[in-house]
């Protein structure tokens, strides 16, 4: 169970979003994300292009848990930085098309970063 409270008082940043903006931001980079590895169109042995997509989304996809329900910020930023980095390695290999679908989800994973990085600092 996620403790809503502990995040509620945390210092954040001003430049964190409204909530309503993470339920709308996430569905367009998901699909962002999917269109980009279907533009790749990855064969069987591309394996660093699916080994980078794929650790990129396992990251991506943990870090709700480490932040919120597990209330590590410190361990969460250190999963942002796996993300951050997974996901650029995977835009490096990256098709042209494809490549310019990720920079949006690039640019939230550093503002995501930041404001994870603030909390560690502040509190």
């Amino acid at each position: 169970m996620v403790d809503s409270k502990w995040y509620e008082y945390l210092n954040k940043s001003k430049l964190t979003p409204p909530d309503w903006v993470f339920g709308v931001v996430w569905p367009i980079l998901y699909v962002l994300i999917g269109l980009s590895m279907y533009f790749n169109k990855p064969q069987k042995d591309d394996i660093k292009l699916i080994t980078f997509f794929s650790l990129q989304i396992f990251f991506n996809l943990i870090w709700t848990t480490i932040f919120f329900k597990l209330q590590m910020p410190r361990l969460a930023l250190f999963d942002l930085f796996l993300t951050l980095l997974f996901t650029i390695l995977y835009f490096v290999e990256s098709i042209d098309l494809s490549k310019y679908l990720l920079i949006p989800y690039i640019l939230w994973l550093l503002l995501a970063f930041y404001l994870n990085a603030y909390i560690v600092y502040k509190n």
